[in-house]
Parts: structure tokens; sequence; C-alpha cells
């Protein structure tokens, strides 16, 4: 069976570490607000594919360098090359790029250890789309988030934002976003349930580390287990919804984990779980 060790990975375009479970992916362009470029987010979709097969990665943690999380991305190496593909004509071209960026969400949300996005200052444009497409989100009270396509005369419907937002945020306030491009405040965010919760921006590497020690702590099957239902039962009526749930339990009551967890309450202790 194809196994991929996060640990030895070597990333070209970002920071990558994994300690004890843990990955922490840090877009690492501070000078200019960590925007995406071509090759950054190529890679961000390989890796999280990747990540499917790589048994020594409980969570992933992802956060900005410098005191911001994203910009989007980079007006002189994507928006230039993109506005000279449309004067060419070069449709073939423009298709392919969008497909890529939509293809990094989706292998954000097929991968089965849960994101933790650790958002602080500037998430803009495809920077707030990677911390939407993350599965937890931790904001500081000076975090602006904002989905900035309209601003550059293109729709909000980019890379799952007409998809994904308005499940987190409720349809008007993602209708709102999307349509005038404005900044949602670190406390919409949190009001809207977009941010789980905001923390002092000294503290938010400390709290996403804490979190994602705690989940990774837990019965890591499961949990990849949980997110698949959260993807999947989007589309779903109750019936195949509450059928898929009785599939996934029973599959997670052949786990270890499962008996660990019984014999740690019967013996009144905390269980142990190893994620098999």
């Amino acid at each position: 069976m194809k196994q991929f060790n996060g640990a030895s990975y070597r990333a070209e375009h970002f920071l990558w570490e994994v300690r004890d479970g843990i990955a922490t992916l840090t877009l690492n362009r501070p000078e200019r607000k960590n925007p995406l470029t071509f090759d950054s987010y190529g890679e961000l979709r390989d890796l999280f594919r990747e990540l499917r097969y790589a048994k020594d990665v409980k969570m992933v943690v992802l956060r900005g360098a410098g005191g911001n999380f994203c910009s989007g991305g980079d007006v002189h190496e994507i928006i230039g090359p993109l506005v000279r593909m449309q004067e060419a004509g070069d449709m073939p071209g423009l298709l392919e790029f969008t497909r890529m960026t939509g293809a990094a969400v989706v292998e954000m949300r097929q991968c089965p250890q849960p994101i933790i996005a650790a958002v602080d200052g500037v998430c803009a444009g495809a920077g707030a789309i990677l911390a939407m497409a993350s599965d937890l989100r931790l904001g500081t009270p000076r975090t602006k988030t904002a989905f900035l396509f309209v601003r550059v005369g293109l729709a909000g419907a980019d890379m799952g934002a007409c998809n994904i937002l308005p499940r987190i945020i409720g349809s008007g306030r993602a209708a709102e976003l999307l349509y005038t491009g404005r900044a949602m405040t670190a406390e919409e965010g949190e009001r809207w349930g977009f941010y789980n919760r905001l923390v002092a921006p000294e503290e938010l590497y400390t709290q996403a580390d804490t979190l994602a020690r705690e989940l990774a702590a837990g019965p890591t099957f499961a949990h990849g287990m949980t997110k698949k239902c959260l993807e999947q039962e989007w589309s779903m009526g109750i019936a195949e919804a509450i059928e898929a749930e009785a599939q996934a339990q029973a599959i997670c009551m052949q786990t270890r984990d499962y008996g660990r967890a019984y014999r740690a309450f019967v013996d009144k202790r905390k269980p142990e779980f190893q994620g098999d």
C-alpha cells in the first residue's frame, strides 16, 4: 500500500514541519503578506493529496509568517500572466489555472487530517479561501478576511466559495461578502461562525498547536471519518445521511481505539488512542 512520509517531505514554496504527528504549514513570504504563486498553488494541491497516505501526520496547522495569513494570489506572478493569457485568447490556459486552484481546495477537503487555520492580519482572496477550506479556524482581533474577487472583475464563485461559505456563515452573509468584496471584521467572523474563536495575536500559534495536539490525541481514524461525513453529507437527504453515518460508525466500531475507549472507561482512566 502506498505511504507518504510527511516528516521527510521537503517543501519548496512554503515551510513544512512535522512534530509529534502535528504538521505545521507556514506560508512564508512575509514581505508581501504571503501571496500565492502558480507553483505554490500546485504544491499545496499535491501535498494535501499525498497526505491521504501519511500515517505520521494526524493534524495540520496552516498559518502565515510575519503577522499576516495570506494576501491571495500574487499580483505580479499570477494576475499579470493571467491577463496576458486573456489578451492572447488562451482560454485553455485560463481554465487550467482555475481548475488547479480549485483542486487545492478539493484536496484539502478530502485529506483525512483535520486542518486548523491560524489566521492573523490579512486574509484575502485565495487566502480567505484557504481559511474557508480548513476544518477549524482561529483568528485574532486584528484579522481582516475578504473575498476580493469582485474587486478585480471576477465572480465571487471561486475555488468553491459559493458552495462552502454559505454553509459556514449563511447564504445572506456569504452573498454580501462575495458581491461587495468587503472585509469581514474579526468580530463579525467570530459572531457569524467563520472563526471558531478569537485569541490574542501573541497566543494564536500556541492556541492552534494546543488544539491540534488535543485532537491528535483522540481517535484519529474516527476524526477522518467525521471529516468524510461532514463533506459527503452536504448533498444528502436526511435518510441518506443517517445511513451513511450508520455505516461510518460500524466501521469505527471495528477499530482498536473503540475497544481501548471501553476498557479505559471500565478502568476509570483516560483512553490512550493510537489511531488504529
